[in-house]
């Protein structure tokens, strides 16, 4: 359990939501990435030992999306981040509706542990990444440092306006874990 990972929110921090182009991402078509996330996530690559996708898709639940269309959605995130170089090593969603009371769903921190299991991933050497408290609470459950993304949140340990800045301080602090920094 020496490995080290980020863990992803997905909409809000990865793609685009509640925008002028996408309410919400149904098709694989109205998925966009934010300025500056393939990069970001190819920098998180080479500091990490893992990048996961933690993400609660209750719209599958609630009948907006199938299994097989959000499948398709995270087959075209991970080909368009491979085409840039940018890697996502394994994706968990709670496709629960909200409000069902389910384990998995942030901010409950069932999705971060299974992965951080599956990987030998040491949960206090990682970081959960995302723009809602739920996203800080599970990360706080699961033992990771916590990046919120926006203006602030007093309860992350550290925030940052988008995905590429939260990446070049993820990068130094891992560099220095390393002796680098």
């Amino acid at each position: 359990m020496n490995k080290r990972a980020v863990f992803l929110d997905r909409d809000g921090v990865i793609n685009e939501v509640l925008s002028k182009r996408v309410k919400f991402v149904n098709k694989p078509e109205e998925f966009y990435f934010l300025p500056g996330v393939p990069e970001a996530i190819k920098k998180l690559n080479r500091h990490f030992d893992y990048v996961f996708v933690v993400t609660n898709q209750g719209g599958v639940g609630l009948g907006y999306l199938t299994e097989k269309d959000l499948r398709r959605i995270h087959d075209h995130m991970k080909r368009e981040l491979k085409r840039k170089g940018a890697e996502i090593h394994d994706i968990a969603c709670c496709i629960h509706p909200p409000h069902l009371g389910c384990e998995c769903r942030k901010p409950g921190s069932k999705m971060i542990e299974d992965l951080a299991e599956k990987y030998g991933v040491d949960l206090s050497r990682s970081y959960m990444v995302g723009d809602q408290e739920t996203d800080i609470a599970a990360g706080k459950r699961a033992g990771t440092k916590t990046i919120y993304i926006g203006a602030y949140s007093p309860s992350a340990d550290a925030s940052f306006p988008d995905l590429a800045a939260a990446s070049d301080w993820m990068a130094a602090e891992a560099g220095k874990g390393k002796g680098e920094g």
